[in-house]
């Protein structure tokens, strides 16, 4: 036998931690509690699933005087939109699933509560068949292909 093998030291270490094990609550909370400085920043919209969120600066516009207001649908258009709904025998909550967007945004542009959307109010226009937007308001939509 040699010698040599007594004189060897093997030293076992954990691997470091990976950077989604630091991110998890109780590797933030055991942070804090060894008086370690951390900083915790969330995302904007982060884990939602909001196709037509308000923008960044809604909050801000909201926070100004009222000189400074959001634009709504004009009553003329959440008219429109509901003799065209009710034309075509829909309810708010049937037209809302054609166009793939909540009950509630419907029932705000027809309170005229909404806040213009274009994608949106297209998505309207295609399903009751008439036009809401530009100069034209209110004449039937022309069928796809014929100008």
């Amino acid at each position: 036998m040699s010698e040599s093998d007594w004189d060897t030291v093997t030293v076992l270490r954990k691997k470091a931690p990976k950077a989604s094990a630091l991110k998890t609550e109780t590797a933030v909370n055991q942070a804090r509690r060894q008086g370690i400085p951390v900083e915790t920043t969330q995302k904007f919209n982060a884990g939602t699933n909001k196709q037509h969120g308000p923008a960044k600066n809604t909050a801000k516009l909201d926070r100004e005087t009222d000189e400074l207001r959001h634009k709504t649908v004009a009553p003329s258009v959440a008219k429109l939109i509901m003799q065209g709904r009710q034309a075509k025998g829909l309810s708010q909550k049937d037209l809302a699933t054609q166009i793939c967007e909540k009950p509630q945004i419907v029932n705000d542009y027809e309170a005229g509560r909404g806040i213009p959307n274009n994608l949106i109010l297209g998505k309207i226009e295609r399903v009751i068949g008439m036009k809401l937007r530009g100069k034209d308001i209110g004449t039937p939509l022309a069928p796809p292909g014929k100008k």
